[in-house]
């Protein structure tokens, strides 16, 4: 693993970009695969997907993030046991053919439920339909009933993002490549915070180094939030100046190759106060007792659950007496999404987590009206190779700026 992650340590080059996305093509099959036995599974003759990473996951076709809003059913698709089919309008079929090279594409253009019917007849006429029932309208749901009411439609959740929360070695490259790009650019943007700077000026110098500097995109917007306004643990930027004396968390991530980065670093404007220099360790050392907790159990050949490493950063925040100042989960998986599967909260099923994922560590104390820190890294685990890596890079130690 240590190898991968050198290799892909800057920006990512061409070659990068191509390799990748013919790592893609040579996996969908795999996943497609993953995706037919639980139809089989379950009784289920085909699958109509919407989700847009999930449409990149299974066909390789790509929508820009909201892009799916203004998209209609283009990019939308139906996998049975022996074919799948994309969806496409005349603004998205040259993409379509170019770009799901294994799919049979069909011209779609605001006439799913009209053609519903002949669809579903193309694949072989399924009598139960497994549909992303969390991402399709409550009316969109009842006219594709209407329209093939011999049809029954399965609600399903989270079957293709069970398959992507267990990374290819690929996926896991992009990944540590996005949060190069972010390490970096927060390392640029360093000398220009000074007092009077504003949030929203530093968010938008941020954005500036990580889209000039290999990032396609955001992850998503970045969160610059300064003295009291650090509490809010996903604030947006605002016109507030920086004074001396007070913390400033940024929380952002770069996209490369549709893959994503996310990580939290609280530094400090000046001289820092030790109330806050007090909290800043509570957190650093319940982040590292996760990861060292993790370390340690994949060494002895076991995998903890995400809920259990959650409770053990509530237990180290809680004994420093800040218990009711962090109520959010500890983590989450990353890829395609920013937010995925697996989970790491006080909901999060109490099976070991899958391998090899990526998930963020996060742990935060947040007091209302007065401050807030949170250290966020991204960690790989692979439990076939023994292995726990942080693919952030940037330093975790007091940072003092300005």
């Amino acid at each position: 693993m240590t190898e991968t992650l050198d290799r892909v340590a800057g920006p990512p080059t061409t070659a990068d970009l191509e390799r990748w996305r013919e790592a893609d093509g040579v996996a969908r099959p795999r996943r497609l695969d993953g995706l037919r036995a639980r139809l089989e599974r379950e009784g289920v003759g085909a699958y109509f997907g919407v989700r847009r990473e999930n449409i990149r996951y299974l066909t390789g076709m790509e929508l820009a993030e909201g892009e799916e809003k203004v998209a209609g059913n283009s990019g939308q698709f139906l996998v049975s046991p022996t074919e799948i089919v994309v969806l496409a309008d005349s603004r998205y079929t040259a993409q379509a053919m170019d770009q799901c090279p294994e799919a049979r594409v069909e011209r779609v253009y605001h006439n799913l439920v009209g053609r519903w019917s002949e669809l579903l007849a193309s694949v072989g006429a399924p009598r139960r339909v497994g549909v992303e029932a969390g991402f399709v309208s409550h009316l969109m749901w009842q006219r594709l009933a209407e329209a093939a009411p011999e049809v029954e439609l399965v609600p399903v959740e989270n079957w293709v993002e069970e398959l992507r929360q267990v990374k290819e070695p690929s996926e896991i490259e992009r990944i540590a490549a996005a949060c190069a790009v972010a390490d970096a650019a927060l390392e640029r943007l360093l000398p220009s915070i000074q007092v009077g700077a504003t949030e929203a000026d530093l968010a938008l110098l941020l954005e500036w180094e990580m889209r000039t500097n290999g990032a396609e995109a955001l992850a998503f917007d970045v969160a610059c939030l300064s003295g009291p306004r650090a509490a809010l643990p996903h604030g947006s930027p605002g016109a507030r100046q920086i004074g001396a004396g007070e913390v400033l968390l940024f929380d952002f991530g770069a996209q490369v190759c549709s893959y994503r980065s996310d990580m939290t670093r609280t530094v400090f404007v000046g001289e820092p106060q030790p109330r806050d220099l007090e909290i800043y360790a509570i957190v650093a050392r319940a982040q590292q007792a996760v990861i060292d907790a993790l370390s340690s159990a994949i060494a002895a050949g076991e995998r903890p659950s995400g809920r259990s490493l959650h409770n053990l950063a509530v237990q180290v925040i809680s004994e420093a007496g800040h218990g009711d100042h962090f109520g959010h989960g500890l983590g989450h998986g990353i890829g395609l999404a920013t937010h995925e599967m697996p989970s790491l909260g006080v909901s999060a099923p109490e099976t070991s987590l899958p391998s090899p994922t990526v998930f963020s560590v996060e742990p935060g104390i947040y007091i209302d009206g007065v401050t807030g820190v949170r250290i966020e890294d991204l960690v790989v685990l692979d439990a076939s190779a023994a292995r726990v890596d942080r693919l952030t890079r940037f330093p975790r130690d007091v940072t003092v700026v300005g």
